[in-house]
């Protein structure tokens, strides 16, 4: 565990492994650094992988202030933690939340990302009306989680129809997973879901428009409304492309890690000029 203060009084933990280019790795809801599981160790095999817990979750602080939980904020946060390290610019990979984080930062932090790579994200929700039910859904999950207590609610998250696919996954992975889950505190879920929630957030498409580095959107094959935003963000980025995981849900790097590893090497070796012989 190295945790770095990136504000007075509050710190983000952050772990590494591996050698080579520097690539950021951000989470989804309810994970931690130490979700990637064999996707991660796939990656150190070519990259020096910088896995940052997102406020709110793993070994970060899980503040009671909603405004840190701002997916702006969240995003300047993760680039500072980064920075602690020495790092001024990578390569920035995110998983479901995780990925509307690396968004956040491409969009907002530009000079942090040499290239971008998102797995089952969107850009955010466009259309105004659609966007307050889905915060009013996720405020209402944030008071479920508090009241609720955080057994319960992994054990509800874990029934959703997103999971379904999941279900042929060997059982010490899945438990494994859990155990990330209920590793979580609620404050810092339930605020997350408030702060940088899909319904909290602005949408990133304008921004997305202006957008100059490489990027990759990833998703599984099974997972149609995720495929569907990956590839509306790749037209919206001039230098972008979707990429859909056969055979994969909405965790493609969980379900189909080799697959989806390399499909990111592949990628970032021709972005950002790695030898292609690194490719796991």
């Amino acid at each position: 565990m190295s945790r770095f203060e990136v504000a007075p009084g509050f710190s983000l933990n952050v772990e590494t492994w591996g050698e080579g280019a520097p690539l950021v790795l951000l989470h989804g809801f309810t994970g931690s650094s130490r979700a990637w599981a064999e996707f991660g160790e796939l990656l150190g095999r070519s990259f020096r992988c910088i896995a940052v817990d997102l406020v709110g979750h793993g070994d970060s602080d899980a503040p009671g202030d909603l405004w840190r939980y701002r997916i702006e904020q969240a995003a300047a946060d993760a680039v500072a933690a980064v920075r602690s390290l020495g790092v001024e610019r990578g390569a920035w990979l995110g998983y479901s939340m995780g990925g509307r984080t690396a968004v956040a930062v491409a969009c907002t932090r530009p000079e942090a990302v040499s290239a971008l790579v998102t797995i089952g994200a969107s850009p955010g929700i466009a259309d105004e009306a659609e966007r307050t039910a889905r915060r009013r859904a996720d405020d209402a999950l944030a008071d479920r989680i508090e009241q609720e207590g955080i057994e319960a609610f992994v054990a509800y998250w874990e029934s959703l129809p997103l999971w379904a696919s999941q279900a042929r996954l060997p059982a010490v992975l899945r438990e494994a997973q859990r155990a990330v889950r209920l590793a979580n505190a609620p404050r810092g879920l339930a605020n997350s879901l408030r702060g940088m929630g899909a319904g909290a957030q602005p949408p990133f498409h304008d921004a997305l428009r202006r957008l100059r580095v490489p990027f990759l959107a990833l998703a599984g094959e099974l997972d149609s409304k995720y495929a569907r935003a990956a590839a509306e963000m790749a037209t919206l980025v001039p230098r972008g492309r979707v990429e859909i995981i056969a055979g994969a849900g909405h965790a493609a790097q969980l379900e189909a890690p080799a697959q989806t590893a390399a499909a990111v090497t592949r990628f970032l070796a021709h972005s950002i000029h790695l030898p292609l012989e690194a490719s796991p």
